[in-house]
């Protein structure tokens, strides 16, 4: 049974009144701190500006300095008092520790250590993890050498900083890169509270990916085992570690805590559900404005793509899409490509005049964007140049007829050079291949799982298939030559995305889809899915979808997917508007401003662990100087501060 993710919150009363302690200081600690690399990002990124409103001036991040992504994201600055007896003292060993700010939104505190004296002296790090903690780590692992070292080094400036402030010290450790400090600073008695957060474990993740039945056999799974077949033993020990030696264990999701307590031999204290900053408008049509203004972006790559072969209705097309790490069976894009199959058929046997284009988005291998791709591209942005200098043309004859009193006629407006270069266009423009469903040439063309499930449905775009499918091995962004856009305006301008994941231990995809009002189809088995379950039992009829995967064959989930694409096209304009009206409308429920409190709880529960007798702050203060998601999209803080407790 996965946990019920309320009643691993120890102490509601505390989750809800928003305290935290009086005088205390907070520290998180992550590899993706100032440097994307995966999920983790996003959660920091996005609760930034929350956490700062809550803890103000008490609040730092720790993580290892890498120049490429400082210059980008770090701003640096000269240290408030309290800490530059501290940044020396470091300096004096040989270690930097940069301070400054992350240019984010909320722009919290952040000490970034440069792990190059650390990882020079990583062979003595390593025996002493050996010797002290009982954790062995080969030689030759250049990612575990770097999380050892950077584990050393927060360890250090940790106990530093519960000696110069003086307060009590509450450590937060995302993932196990960041959790090797955790056995160090229990070997050392620090007296340091500490919470660690597993987003995903080791081995839950390996054995989906070797398409594992996990959850129905997981009792069957030895985790030692697992981790030794896969070649990552000395990971799960750090891993199984952090869980053991914190005083609180957090996963985001219950489903992840169900994974976490067989494979880590823990049970999660808390589950702390990950949210977003949630832009709300002040009118619904505002939403639906930017949802319109994105699909005429679409719009011209679809047109670009497919009319030089053939033609259908915009007005009557729809845009489904997935996106995400290319785990072909983990993210689900194996049931989406059987549901468009299905939902071919379905249109085939009855048409309705709908056309549905779906986006594969992933990254896979790729030697660069294919010829034939970039041609029509080409072709279609000089068709629409050569009509807009004609456009303008036709504007100032239409007002010099206009002026002379008389209406223009068509020879008036259009002259015989205009029609014969638009005729030439149109013979240029118009090809007899069908359009290419990868707009890339892929380094494993032949052996890629997108295109051989693609070319076994026999989904290859013919211009009577109502269902088309684009498969986009790159993310999509503004500097993207084939659509122009950045990735949020690419999800408002869709219909529907599609995420029907077999592992996923929480799943931002499809939350980035609600709190932009696109509706979506997330899975049981995905941790967003068991909370949608468990906290808004008319999920479906408000267009976040859950489809079933526990316990149900994957013809079930498929069929079950594929009927509500089918319902989508067998709606009213007027019916599709309203359902991203109710999917916005319950955006503001995955706001940080909510979902923070579980965050709260844990630290707390940390904190009280080691100081039972310490004061809360006032909740009522906290949670009235804590911002709206409005306040936050105009820039709102409810804390203003450059140094802890105010010190220049």
């Amino acid at each position: 049974m996965i946990p019920d993710s309320r009643r691993l919150v120890s102490d509601a009363r505390l989750a809800a009144g928003g305290r935290r302690a009086r005088g205390a200081y907070l520290v998180e600690l992550s590899w993706e701190v100032c440097a994307q690399a995966g999920g983790i990002y996003t959660v920091l990124r996005s609760k930034a500006p929350e956490t700062v409103a809550a803890w103000g001036a008490n609040y730092f991040l720790v993580g290892p300095y890498d120049e490429l992504s400082a210059k980008i994201e770090f701003e640096p600055q000269r240290a408030p008092r309290v800490l530059r007896g501290l940044i020396d003292e470091f300096a004096a060993r040989g270690v930097t520790i940069h301070y400054g700010r992350w240019l984010i939104t909320g722009r919290p505190q952040v000490l970034l250590i440069d792990l190059a004296a650390t990882l020079r002296d990583v062979d003595q790090c390593k025996y002493f993890l050996w010797k002290d903690c009982g954790l062995g780590t080969p030689g030759g692992d250049r990612e575990t050498d770097r999380s050892v070292a950077f584990g050393y080094a927060s360890a250090d400036l940790l106990m530093a900083l519960a000696r110069t402030l003086r307060e009590p010290l509450i450590a937060q450790f995302h993932e196990w890169q960041a959790g090797v400090a955790l056995p160090v600073l229990k070997q050392r008695a620090a007296p340091i509270s500490t919470v660690f957060t597993t987003h995903a474990t080791l081995v839950g993740r390996a054995l989906c990916a070797a398409n594992k039945d996990l959850y129905e056999r997981m009792p069957e799974f030895d985790a030692e085992a697992v981790a030794r077949e896969h070649g990552f033993h000395h990971r799960f020990l750090i891993e199984r570690a952090a869980a053991q030696a914190a005083d609180v264990f957090t996963t985001v999701s219950g489903i992840t805590a169900m994974e976490a307590e067989h494979f880590l031999g823990r049970a999660a204290d808390c589950v702390l559900p990950n949210g977003l900053n949630v832009e709300r408008f002040a009118a619904a049509h505002e939403f639906q404005n930017l949802h319109m203004r994105a699909k005429e972006q679409i719009h011209k790559f679809v047109m670009g793509h497919f009319f030089p072969s053939y033609t259908f209705d915009l007005a009557q097309t729809l845009y489904l899409f997935t996106a995400g790490r290319y785990e072909y069976r983990n993210k689900g894009i194996d049931v989406f490509i059987d549901a468009l199959y299905e939902l071919n058929r379905r249109l085939k046997a009855e048409p309705n005049g709908v056309t549905v284009v779906a986006f594969i988005v992933t990254r896979a291998p790729y030697r660069g964007i294919n010829v034939e791709t970039l041609n029509r591209q080409a072709m279609f942005n000089e068709l629409r140049a050569t009509c807009g200098t004609i456009k303008e043309d036709m504007g100032k004859r239409l007002f010099r007829c206009v002026s002379e009193g008389r209406l223009p006629s068509t020879e008036d407006l259009l002259f015989e050079y205009d029609r014969v270069r638009l005729k030439r266009m149109i013979h240029a423009w118009r090809q007899g291949p069908p359009p290419t469903i990868v707009t890339h040439d892929l380094l494993e063309d032949a052996n890629d799982p997108v295109l051989r499930q693609l070319r076994a449905r026999r989904l290859f775009n013919a211009p009577d298939d109502p269902v088309k499918v684009i498969f986009h091995p790159e993310f999509i962004t503004m500097t993207s030559p084939l659509f122009g856009l950045e990735y949020d305006h690419f999800v408002r301008g869709c219909n529907l995305g599609v995420f029907p994941s077999y592992y996923e231990p929480w799943g931002y995809t499809p939350l980035e889809c609600i709190v932009r009002g696109v509706p979506a189809i997330t899975s049981d088995l995905s941790g967003f899915g068991a909370y949608l379950m468990e906290h808004f039992p008319d999920h479906d009829a408000n267009g976040m979808y859950v489809a079933r995967r526990r316990r149900v064959s994957a013809e079930t989930t498929v069929y079950q997917v594929a009927g509500w694409l089918h319902d989508l096209t067998r709606m009213s304009l007027r019916d599709r508007i309203a359902l991203r009206n109710r999917v916005e409308a319950h955006g503001v429920h995955f706001d940080w401003s909510e979902l923070g409190k579980y965050y709260r709880a844990a630290h707390l529960r940390a904190l009280q662990a080691r100081h039972p007798e310490r004061e809360l702050a006032g909740s009522a203060d906290t949670d009235r100087e804590r911002p709206s998601p409005e306040r936050r999209a105009r820039g709102g803080s409810a804390h203003r501060s450059d140094a802890p407790n105010g010190e220049p």
